[in-house]
């Protein structure tokens, strides 16, 4: 029933079976449970143990019908494991694979359906530690032909290597288990470089996370060092505004942009405490008086040293970021405005109240009127403040009534010009990428919310790239490929700074932030037959526990003072996955 209902849409809410046991099933778009020892289809079943839901009440007083809520697919520790019986497991996967079988005809299915794969999960009490049981069925064209059945066993974590299994044991176990004579062995290693890099203190890895990981064929030995002719991907995830950044004091200023976006949705907008130094109102009014003073009757701009000024202090900029990240020296009237009135944290200065926003626009506007400044802007501005610069060119300034959220959209307008200026000059200076590909994140076409939000885009990106060009050394030739994966998401995607980013690397690149670590995940898979004759099994060892309802069970093993020690001592979880198949015809 849940296979047919699954065919218009995922249900979103697990289903009760026999009062003890909680259906779910998963497609793509869902994290898989069992991701690690098996890629397979992604739709599939997962089975779990029912539990209580977050009001309290038992799921047994729940009708087959109800359904729970879909975060509860996930155990919680305050629950315990949401895992079954090895023995109860068993019983439900031979009711499974009893429902594939063709043979079977006094269960009187007509016709039977072709069900996704299910996995179970199971509580490890049993001698041999199981954690799952997996059934896939084998098809040819509609029809069923056979079922592969997956046991999955884990022990650990522990330091002691002597307990780990010999390949060529395994490979000798896995010849006699399933009759062949010729296995091959893939390997696969996971590395953890945000750690490892040279400028570790440049990021905290909290929620950001940079690893590679590492496949090869033809594995020598147990934890055997990825070979530099392997293939290697980079995964990188990466959240913004970690205070070590060299790109930080920008990313404050994007804070402020937020800022006023928000204010101009909600009409509310929150202003710092004033403090007791130069307010903004003080400083463009200097601003347009030593504008004033050097007036000569043609459009100037404000001098190298001007520039220099309303630059954030350099020395927040660490100096191996600065060849390829550097504030611009061409900020025009507006931009400078902007850097008056911003609010950043490395300043004690900027517009601390709404009045004096409106103070500072009406000052301005005042001398544009007269004509006391005739200040130089970019082209292709579409702010108000740009408009009304262009008409004092000509010697008339229209009225603007400085009331409501106008002020604030005057501000937020020359922020994200300024910004979005910021961005194009280093992606262009770089080389990254074209003005062609970078139009959808600086067009004017969206309102001012979706153009802020593409900006927070691009803002993004360039933490990952100039992340990369420090921690990893990165140059153009792996930046430039790196740039078209952003970009390419990034036009179809929301912004999503958990989304992982990879990139195929020559481990070459990366190695020496790696030869002398552990790698954090280390597999190894023993195969023999083609097609859906292969059958595998998979050797692996882990830093962190391989199966989330683990968890609950090893209380007092997964302290942190206990995976997190030297690398000499590195705690490992040890899992098996074992396949055998069951054929029909």
């Amino acid at each position: 029933r849940i296979h047919e209902e699954g065919k218009e849409t995922i249900p979103e809410r697990p289903y009760l079976f026999e009062n003890d046991v909680e259906i779910c099933l998963i497609d793509g778009s869902c994290k898989s449970p069992v991701e690690r020892f098996w890629n397979g289809n992604s739709t599939l079943y997962i089975l779990q143990k029912a539990g209580r839901n977050e009001g309290g009440d038992s799921v047994e007083e729940s009708k087959p019908d109800d359904a729970l809520n879909g975060s509860e697919l996930l155990p919680k520790e305050i629950m315990g494991p949401a895992a079954l019986s090895v023995r109860r497991a068993k019983q439900l996967l031979s009711l499974y694979a009893m429902v594939q079988n063709p043979h079977m005809t006094h269960w009187k299915i007509s016709e039977a359906a072709v069900l996704p794969p299910l996995w179970i999960r199971c509580d490890g009490s049993d001698p041999q530690h199981t954690y799952w049981l997996g059934a896939e069925p084998l098809r040819a064209g509609n029809k069923t032909t056979g079922i592969n059945f997956y046991v999955v066993t884990c022990d650990g974590p522990t330091s002691d290597k002597s307990c780990f299994a010999n390949l060529e044991e395994l490979q000798v176990a896995h010849k006699v288990k399933h009759h062949s004579s010729v296995v091959a062995t893939k390997g696969f290693a996971q590395y953890e470089l945000i750690r490892g890099a040279a400028m570790e203190d440049t990021i905290v890895d909290s929620g950001s996370n940079i690893s590679i990981d590492i496949t090869w064929n033809s594995v020598d030995k147990i934890l055997q060092a990825p070979p530099l002719v392997s293939a290697a991907t980079l995964n990188i995830t990466l959240e913004s505004g970690d205070p070590r950044s060299p790109v930080f004091q920008l990313y404050r200023e994007l804070q402020f942009l937020l800022a006023l976006a928000e204010g101009l949705k909600t009409g509310v907008t929150e202003w710092p405490e004033p403090l007791e130094s130069e307010s903004a109102f003080v400083l463009v009014q200097e601003f347009l008086t030593d504008l004033k003073k050097k007036l000569d009757g043609d459009c100037i701009s404000g001098s190298k040293n001007e520039t220099e000024n309303i630059k954030c202090d350099s020395a927040a900029l660490d100096s191996s970021i600065k060849s390829i990240f550097t504030e611009r020296g061409d900020l025009d009237f507006a931009e400078q405005l902007w850097c008056k009135m911003r609010i950043l944290h490395c300043f004690s200065e900027g517009v601390s109240s709404y009045q004096e926003l409106v103070d500072c626009f009406t000052l301005i506007i005042k001398s544009l009127g007269h004509g006391e400044i005739q200040p130089w802007i970019h082209q292709g501005s579409s702010s108000l403040l740009s408009k009304l610069i262009q008409q004092s060119y000509h010697g008339r300034v229209e009225a603007v009534s400085l009331t409501g959220i106008t002020p604030i959209q005057m501000l937020l307008e020359i922020g994200l010009d300024k910004m979005k200026k910021d961005y194009v000059s280093f992606f262009i200076g770089q080389e990254l990428t074209t003005l062609t590909y970078l139009d959808y994140f600086i067009s004017t076409s969206v309102d001012l919310q979706e153009q802020v939000h593409r900006v927070q885009k691009l803002h993004h990106m360039l933490e990952i790239m100039v992340s990369c060009t420090v921690l990893l050394q990165f140059k153009h030739e792996n930046l430039f490929p790196l740039t078209q994966t952003c970009l390419k998401y990034y036009k179809e995607n929301p912004l999503n700074e958990k989304h992982v980013f990879q990139l195929p690397v020559r481990p070459a690149l990366v190695k020496k932030f790696y030869q002398n670590d552990h790698p954090e995940i280390w597999k190894v898979d023993i195969s023999s037959g083609h097609g859906q004759k292969e059958v595998k099994t998979t050797w692996q060892v882990s830093t962190s526990p391989p199966v989330e309802h683990m968890t609950a069970n090893s209380t007092g093993l997964l302290s942190d003072s206990t995976l997190n020690g030297s690398n000499e001592d590195r705690m490992y979880f040890v899992t098996v996955t074992e396949c055998s198949q069951v054929h029909f015809t």
